[in-house]
């Protein structure tokens, strides 16, 4: 019962984990505009992400283009496209293998080789976790040096937006599902005790059994 519980408490943390994961690499709050100026009343607000870039008017409306062309974007975009993209596929190939060897499910017959692939999912969201991680510090470091630069313009500089957070967020709930499902251990099969059988009886030559069977 303990395991699977573990089982259940990791897999969900993974799962909402892969959620936000996902949710933050589709969200263009990446980079938002700086208000670092005397007077922050502005016409607009620039949100730059991984795969659009809004502009958002000082009466609400909203108006977004997507990035013409991969070549032309930053390293530090094209690394977490990449790196982002290949983590949700990875969160994907672990929840497979999660399911597949839970303790609910019959997939795999024997329970030793369940917990195995219940850990090897693990390891997987732990990778993700980290491929993911990667991205999310290399954008806040670039928009941290670029906001203490005094070479930068004051209209290109950028704050870190609420989709690094909600990345950091799900990179946590990534690493602590993970570890959590890497805890599962496959069950012994030895119980510790011994069976033991008691010698048959022996019979007399004149066809009775022997009193010392009964003492």
């Amino acid at each position: 019962m303990a395991s699977a519980a573990l089982e259940i408490l990791g897999l969900t943390l993974c799962v909402f984990g892969t959620l936000l994961e996902m949710t933050a690499c589709g969200l263009p709050t990446w980079k938002v505009t700086a208000f670092i100026e005397a007077n922050i009343v502005v016409a607009q607000t620039i949100w730059d992400g991984l795969w659009m870039s809004c502009a958002v008017q000082s009466t609400g409306q909203m108006q977004c283009k997507m990035h013409d062309s991969m070549l032309a974007l930053n390293h530090d975009l094209q690394a977490a496209r990449a790196l982002t993209v290949i983590s949700s596929v990875m969160c994907v190939i672990a929840l497979m293998a999660v399911i597949a060897g839970a303790q609910c499910t019959n997939c795999i017959k024997t329970d030793s080789v369940k917990a195995r692939v219940v850990n090897v999912g693990g390891v997987i969201y732990i990778i993700s976790a980290i491929f993911m991680l990667v991205p999310l510090c290399w954008m806040a470091n670039n928009i941290i040096s670029d906001f203490y630069n005094p070479q930068v313009p004051s209209s290109q500089k950028r704050e870190i937006g609420a989709a690094l957070y909600i990345g950091w967020a799900a990179t946590a709930m990534l690493l602590i599902g993970g570890s959590v499902l890497c805890c599962s251990c496959p069950a012994s099969g030895n119980t510790g005790y011994s069976v033991k059988y008691a010698p048959n009886k022996r019979a007399t030559p004149n066809g009775d059994y022997d009193k010392r069977n009964y003492v």
